[in-house]
């Protein structure tokens, strides 16, 4: 920095001012200086007067401070209270005056009587100032000529604890040491001064030496010829320049601003508001004077980008600075740009927009959602029928049909959605959905083959003012689907040639998601047709039970929930529900199995407990068979519930594998959960399933149901359990339909998660008069006294005309229970929809069906009874077996 400076005192004068007095440089050098001059005399007398006013206000501080302080110092109360003050005070202000710094400190009384004073020949003196202010408990400063001469002070109350002024303490200095401060202080403002004005004028001296390297030393009249060559190039560049004053007033327009906005010689100076050929919107930006950075303003025929700036930021004068620039062919570029961006932007749209559902029609939707407005102005799908249904697109197609249409107005003369169109040859659509190849017809007035389809429609569409037409055939996997169309009316012009391959893009990306969608439905028909199959299609009917059932698919798709309702033999009837854990073709058919297995082991009439015994061998078996990589995961989670209930006793036997309790609804209305022995699901194996026996009321309802019926991710099972029970009590009134739907509208959302079945049975009961039973001796000379006693039951039934067959039907089987069973023999007749009648006897021995020789007396008896009766069997009980056999009853005789 020394050496900086030491460069610039050997610089000279000259030098620094430029080569001549007069030129610019030196000019300005000798403006700066001057004014750097006044600014450091200015900066200094500024200084010298704050200084004083400091100092002053530093006394008037420190005088109060002291005062206030030797006011407040504690046994001052009680020496102005005490027999001589004086004595006691003067020692202690003269101390405190010379600690505190200050030139005196006086206490004196409520009159102004001194009891202190520097000079002693004073006390008892009357204090000069004013002390009427401080007397009313306020501090007052004040500059008054005392006994020290001209002094600066400040008195202050002094009051007792109860708020009195007893005193007054005025504490100050002299005037003449307070500016005696002041004159200390003007040798380093001087200084400060001196400096800052060496500093300045270095500057300054850089400035200009800076301002004459700008200026080269130019004086005015070269500046002016700088100017007019400056003012040339202005008028030569190819940017058109204008500047407008504060008022509106065109001041300057070069050349070129002249030719792109045609004004006319007289334009500078009139205001650019009133300048005619000048488009209204240009004219208001021009007056506004706000700041516009490349706006485009039409000026005749060219298209200008319009910049304005203020030229009042830097201290200029008000006004705007505005340059024209010619971007007519940088438009229709950027135009071809953005062009090509929206349709990105559309491409873009139709991936994310498109395909979001497996469903064809909402697919077909959704490329007409897309596309229209922004493409063209509507939008027609059609697609082969086959598709829709998920099949394979027929090449020789009749017709095809209107999935989607979409428009930018519904009044539109275009075939509706849902009508079968069979397109005539010689349109586009039948050459794209036979050639595969999209076709454009930009005037569809002329398009004599596209007419031919339907002429009177199609100068109906003409008049609408659609006059542009791209079809575009959806194709996938080399197969054509059908055709997109895609229609602009004459405000939009027709299409042109490279929006063709954009239309192909579009139907690309839709048609992926159609062959998905048709896949989809394909495959999910064919597993609905699978699941409904293996469904009961109908409940049968039956005496001992009223049934209702409900089935709803899961959200996604099949799977393993069944249930059904079995007759069994005595009029007795089998309740199942149960339950394949997973979706899909895998589960659903497991449930096949199952279903059938139940239905096979039904007919050997075992108790629920070994019914699930032997399930459960047979889905462990199933997993063993499937155990290998390239087979689905094993059944392990199939659960199960099995109820028998018997009409004669109101008893119900209910095992269950790993399944939710049923609910029993009761005649009053209300719901219980029995206690069931739980065993685990099917599969596991090695733990024993348990029954347990209800008897039930007639007119109970027995509610069975699977797990998607209570169980959800928002809520937990026993809520579940309570929304079941809540929905099903209080209603005894309710048939099992009602139930079914009450159920379902309380527990399920529109479209559940998991499938739900569920199956609600209300028992009926047989009455006692509908059921005849005997003993029977094992003697063969009993078969004729039952014959007889079975015979005066049917005529009290009304069912004299099956009395030759059960004659038949009961010596067959009550002599076999003599001949080859044991004690004790009994035989019961039961009246339901059939006439059943059973014969036990003591053994486990079960005769079989067989062609006897000619020449062999027995081996008859079984086959009669098979040939005479509807169905005939074998079941065994704790104490032995049952034979049963099932009559059909007459029909009742027919009104005349």
């Amino acid at each position: 920095m020394a050496d900086r400076f030491a460069r610039l005192r050997r610089i000279p004068g000259r030098s620094l001012a430029g080569k001549s007095p007069r030129s610019v440089a030196g000019q300005v050098f000798v403006l700066q200086v001057a004014l750097v001059v006044l600014l450091v005399i200015g900066a200094v007398l500024a200084l010298l007067l704050q200084s004083q006013r400091d100092t002053s206000a530093e006394a008037r501080r420190r005088s109060v401070a002291v005062a206030q302080t030797f006011a407040h110092a504690p046994g001052v109360v009680a020496a102005l209270r005490g027999p001589s003050p004086s004595a006691v005070l003067q020692p202690l202000a003269e101390a405190g005056r010379r600690t505190a710094g200050v030139d005196f400190i006086v206490v004196m009384d409520t009159h102004g009587i001194r009891y202190t004073h520097p000079l002693p020949d004073r006390i008892g003196r009357r204090f000069v100032g004013t002390i009427g202010p401080s007397l009313a408990g306020q501090v007052r400063t004040e500059s008054v000529h005392g006994p020290l001469g001209q002094e600066v002070q400040a008195i202050v109350p002094i009051e007792d604890t109860g708020g009195h002024v007893v005193g007054l303490v005025s504490a100050g200095l002299k005037v003449k040491n307070v500016t005696g401060q002041v004159y200390h202080q003007i040798p380093i403002i001087l200084t400060a001064g001196a400096v800052a004005l060496g500093l300045a004028t270095a500057v300054t001296a850089l400035v200009g030496r800076r301002l004459r390297r700008q200026t080269h030393s130019l004086g005015p009249d070269e500046m002016t010829r700088m100017y007019d060559h400056h003012d040339a190039v202005l008028h030569s560049v190819r940017e058109g320049v204008l500047i407008v004053g504060g008022d509106g007033r065109l001041l300057l327009a070069n050349d070129e601003a002249r030719r792109l906005l045609d004004l006319p010689p007289d334009a500078e100076g009139r205001p650019v508001a009133k300048l005619p050929k000048l488009e209204p919107e240009t004219a208001a930006l021009l007056a506004s004077g706000r700041e516009a950075t490349d706006e485009v303003h039409l000026a005749g025929g060219l298209l200008l980008a319009v910049n304005q700036r203020p030229t009042d930021r830097a201290g200029g004068p008000a006004g705007t600075v505005v340059t024209l620039r010619d971007s007519t062919e940088l438009q229709a570029l950027s135009g071809r740009a953005e062009v090509a961006r929206e349709r990105l932007n559309l491409l873009y749209d139709a991936g994310l927009g498109i395909g979001t559902t497996l469903d064809i029609a909402r697919t077909a939707d959704e490329l007409a959602q897309v596309t229209v407005d922004r493409f063209a102005d509507f939008v027609t799908v059609d697609l082969d029928d086959a598709v829709l249904c998920g099949e394979e697109p027929e090449p020789a197609s009749a017709g095809m049909r209107r999935v989607a249409v979409r428009g930018v107005r519904d009044d539109h003369p275009l075939y509706e959605r849902g009508r079968l169109i069979d397109f005539v040859p010689s349109t586009p659509q039948a050459r794209g959905y036979g050639t595969g190849v999209s076709e454009r017809l930009p005037d569809l007035a002329s398009a004599a083959g596209w007419q031919a389809q339907d002429p009177e429609r199609a100068g109906r569409i003409v008049d609408y003012g659609i006059n542009s037409l791209i079809t575009a055939p959806i194709r996938a996997r080399g197969a054509v689907l059908g055709v997109a169309n895609f229609w602009r009316s004459k405000e939009h012009g027709p299409f042109e040639e490279e929006e063709l391959s954009l239309a192909e893009e579009l139907v690309a990306r839709a048609a992926v998601s159609i062959d998905n969608a048709r896949r989809f439905t394909r495959e999910h028909a064919l597993a609905v047709t699978l699941q409904r199959s293996l469904l009961p299609r109908a409940l049968p009917e039956h005496g001992a039970v009223e049934a209702g059932y409900r089935y709803l698919p899961a959200q996604s798709g099949v799977s393993g929930d069944w249930f059904d309702v079995i007759p069994l033999p005595g009029g007795r009837v089998a309740l199942v529900v149960g339950d394949v854990v997973g979706h899909g073709l895998h589960a659903a058919a497991t449930m096949g199995r199952l279903r059938t297995a139940v239905h096979n082991f039904s007919t050997l009439d075992l108790p629920p407990d070994e019914l699930l015994s032997h399930l459960d061998d047979l889905v462990g078996r199933i997993d063993q068979d499937e155990d290998c990589p390239e087979t689905a995961a094993n059944v392990v989670g199939a659960t199960c519930l099995y109820a028998i209930y018997d009409p004669v006793s109101r008893r119900c036997a209910m095992a269950r594998a790993g399944h939710l309790a049923p609910a029993l609804v009761r005649p009053d209305g209300t719901v219980t959960f029995p206690d069931l022995p739980s065993g685990p699901p099917l599969g596991l194996g090695g733990m024993p399933f348990r029954t347990a026996e209800l008897e039930l009321e007639e007119g109970t309802q027995l509610v069975l149901y699977t797990d998607g019926l209570i169980e959800d991710r928002r809520r937990d099972l026993d809520e579940g359990m309570e929304l079941l029970r809540r929905a099903l009590a209080g209603h005894p009134e309710r048939d099992p339909e009602e139930h079914c739907r009450a159920v379902l509208g309380a527990l399920l959302p529109a479209r559940p998660r998991d499938d739900v079945a569920l199956l609600v049975a209300r028992t009926r009961a047989l009455p006692p008069e509908r059921i005849a039973d005997w003993d029977v001796p094992p003697d063969p000379a009993a078969v004729a006294g039952i014959r007889v006693a079975a015979g005066a039951q049917l005529d009290a039934w009304g069912l004299a005309e099956l009395g030759f067959v059960l004659e038949l039907v009961l010596s067959e089987l009550v002599t076999n229970a003599i001949r080859y069973g044991s004690a004790p023999i009994h035989v019961r007749l039961i009246h339901d929809r059939t006439l059943i009648c059973e014969v036990s006897d003591g053994t486990s021995a079960s005769p079989h069906l067989r062609y006897a020789a000619t020449t062999e007396e027995g081996g008859r008896g079984l086959f009669l009874v098979a040939r005479t009766t509807e169905r005939w069997g074998t079941r065994y009980t704790p104490e032995g077996k049952v034979i049963w056999a099932e009559l059909a009853l007459p029909e009742p005789p027919q009104e005349t």
